[in-house]
């Protein structure tokens, strides 16, 4: 039997290269996103990977994060990795930050990662088998100047996950972070130049990292049979 995979916040950058790089060896893939794919990428997507499926939710409300795994269940009859990439940022100075922006960030990062481990653990516990992947970030091991929610969202994620592993570990569950640096996606091309100068002589590579190079390493968390509780920095050397 064939694996099947959930990725949330799977439409672009480190999530759809999980997808693409889990796709290959697995029996499904299914990437959730909070609105549809549009016709022509989705085409193009689902052309070259048969066995990827797309479901919309957003996992900040736990009916439709709970409903993402019952669907799965459903038509698949099992759920053995679950990543969990969906975050979204509201950056601003932390006295200038707004309630409802530091909740926000919080809401869909942290809590929706709760929202969809909950469903998805109980599956996963009476299977008595399972991986769960979730996104953390540098950011969430060292803060960083104007992202206090998205810091604090992903600091939960990591005490979160060693949670997961302890429970899990029960069952024979693995739950592992990966912390990535600066990766080129939608977020970093918001940056301006002078930020990014300046964050690239904080980096031994000298260079932002890649989508897949992240993919990479969640793949290897997910099918490395004796690591759990464990965040593994994708950085360049940026936290050394």
């Amino acid at each position: 039997m064939g694996k099947v995979y959930l990725v949330t916040g799977a439409a672009k950058g480190i999530g759809l290269a999980t997808v693409k790089r889990l796709a290959p060896t697995a029996e499904r893939v299914i990437m959730n996103v909070h609105h549809p794919v549009d016709p022509e990428t989705w085409t193009a997507l689902s052309t070259t990977y048969p066995n990827v499926r797309q479901l919309v939710g957003d996992v900040a409300e736990a009916a439709q994060a709970a409903n993402l795994v019952q669907t799965i269940i459903e038509q698949y009859g099992h759920l053995d990795g679950l990543v969990n990439n969906a975050g979204i940022t509201r950056d601003q100075l932390l006295t200038r930050m707004s309630t409802a922006d530091f909740n926000a960030v919080l809401q869909t990062n942290l809590v929706g990662t709760f929202n969809v481990i909950k469903p998805a653990l109980k599956v996963m516990q009476r299977q008595r088998a399972g991986a769960i992947v979730n996104v953390a970030s540098v950011v969430g091991l060292h803060g960083n100047l104007g992202q206090a929610n998205y810091a604090a969202s992903k600091a939960g994620i990591i005490g979160l996950t060693k949670t997961v592993a302890k429970e899990g570990a029960r069952r024979q569950i693995r739950c592992n972070a990966v912390a990535p640096g600066m990766i080129n996606t939608a977020m970093t091309d918001q940056l301006n130049e002078r930020v990014k100068a300046a964050t690239l002589a904080t980096i031994p590579f000298k260079r932002f990292g890649e989508a897949d190079e992240v993919a990479q390493a969640i793949e290897f968390l997910l099918k490395q049979p004796y690591l759990t509780g464990q965040v593994l920095t994708v950085d360049g050397g940026m936290t050394i």
